[in-house]
């Protein structure tokens, strides 16, 4: 293994820059020890069309790999069994040369730069959840749920998804009069699903103006607020406080701020579930690709860096993790988008396809390895007095 991740790749030009006519015999091997192969005859094996692929792995990792998919220069038939199979090798990490300096590179703004402060709050709204309703609304089933679904008896992503926001309810003790925050709320779908068959008055929250506008139309004569504002602006005093798919943008910088922002906002005897993606490990960067194209300024907590965050500021009622569920939810989004795609097409690029067919079939492998999680937290205030049963 020292000899196969050294610094000096076989058939590989001193000069990145220089075309590669064949795989290099260190990434023809990196891949294959993944259970991978260029050019094979696995429906997961990546069948290279133009030779520049190679160096653009080499120079910029998983950056390069994503934008040369973009771009058509190589494909594969089971995209998602692709990921699956080189997220479990954790082959990102075994790359070495430039594409590792560029990811100490990422590591060391993320290190040094707040990614996710007030000021660029609303940059992830207007560069993915603003791209057009049009898209969502094609891949989305009829709650607009952008989440993980909850499978457990479902055989269809409408019923699953609607399964999560029972459960989520469920799990929250909602109670008619109550008042709930939504902390990144999306579409609306849980703001409306609560108030509609719940009976409490909500106020939800997002970065995207498109989101807001959707939410808004959706909720109509319901008991139901919708604001365009970032979380650390927030006022009042709620019931029962929820944040289902935002974490992810908050960042390990602003974590304490924001469980003291919801500490602040949540009642004595309140509950505050926080439904986010999660990582098996620590990790100080998200992927360069998923960064630049689809969620800017994006991290992933780790168990540890959420217990640390709540350490002192919140007791842990329950903790549920359904992060396999992530991939039947993925996998459904793909089958109605790509479905959709003859309506899409005329006004979307041939790019914006692969990227987000890559998108969605490379989260979809990330969560099948088992890396990638899913967890529904239960938090409470120290003192509150009444007692808690987890829900499942």
């Amino acid at each position: 293994m020292t000899n196969l991740l050294a610094n000096s790749f076989n058939n590989t030009p001193s000069d990145p820059t220089t075309l590669i006519s064949k795989p290099p015999e260190t990434l023809r091997q990196l891949v294959e020890m993944a259970g991978v192969r260029f050019n094979g005859d696995a429906s997961w094996d990546i069948q290279v069309y133009k030779d520049d692929v190679y160096r653009q792995i080499l120079t910029k990792g998983s950056l390069g790999f994503g934008e040369s998919y973009m771009a058509g220069h190589w494909d594969s038939g089971t995209l998602d069994e692709l990921f699956h199979r080189l997220v479990s090798f954790d082959i990102d990490k075994k790359l070495v040369g430039w594409a590792r300096l560029r990811l100490w590179g990422e590591i060391l703004r993320q290190t040094f730069i707040n990614l996710q402060s007030s000021e660029r709050a609303f940059v992830v709204g207007e560069q993915h959840y603003d791209i057009g309703n049009d898209v969502f609304e094609a891949m989305l089933d009829r709650t607009m749920s952008y989440s993980c679904a909850y499978w457990q008896n479902a055989d269809n992503l409408e019923q699953a998804q609607l399964n999560k926001l029972d459960l989520i309810c469920h799990k929250l003790e909602l109670k008619p009069g109550e008042k709930l925050l939504e902390v990144g709320c999306g579409w609306g779908g849980l703001a409306r699903h609560a108030a509609k068959y719940y009976g409490v008055e909500v106020l939800g929250i997002t970065v995207s103006k498109e989101q807001q506008k959707l939410a808004q139309e959706r909720c109509i004569g319901l008991p139901v607020q919708i604001e365009l504002m970032d979380y650390r602006d927030l006022k009042g005093q709620f019931d029962k406080v929820v944040s289902v798919g935002m974490f992810e943008h908050v960042g390990p910088k602003n974590y304490p701020i924001y469980f003291d922002t919801i500490s602040r906002l949540l009642k004595d005897q309140g509950l505050f579930l926080l439904h986010t993606i999660g990582m098996y490990k620590t990790t100080n960067s998200l992927d360069s690709w998923t960064a630049k194209y689809i969620f800017p300024n994006g991290r992933i907590p780790s168990a540890e860096q959420l217990t640390s965050a709540l350490n002192g500021r919140f007791l842990i009622e329950d903790w549920q993790n359904f992060g396999h569920d992530y991939d039947l939810t993925l996998m459904a989004w793909w089958d109605r988008f790509n479905a959709a795609w003859p309506q899409l097409e005329a006004k979307y690029s041939e790019q914006f396809y692969r990227m987000w067919k890559y998108y969605l079939m490379s989260c979809a492998g990330f969560f099948r390895s088992g890396q990638g999680q899913l967890w529904q937290v239960v938090l409470t205030k120290h003192g509150r007095t009444k007692v808690y049963r987890s829900v499942r």
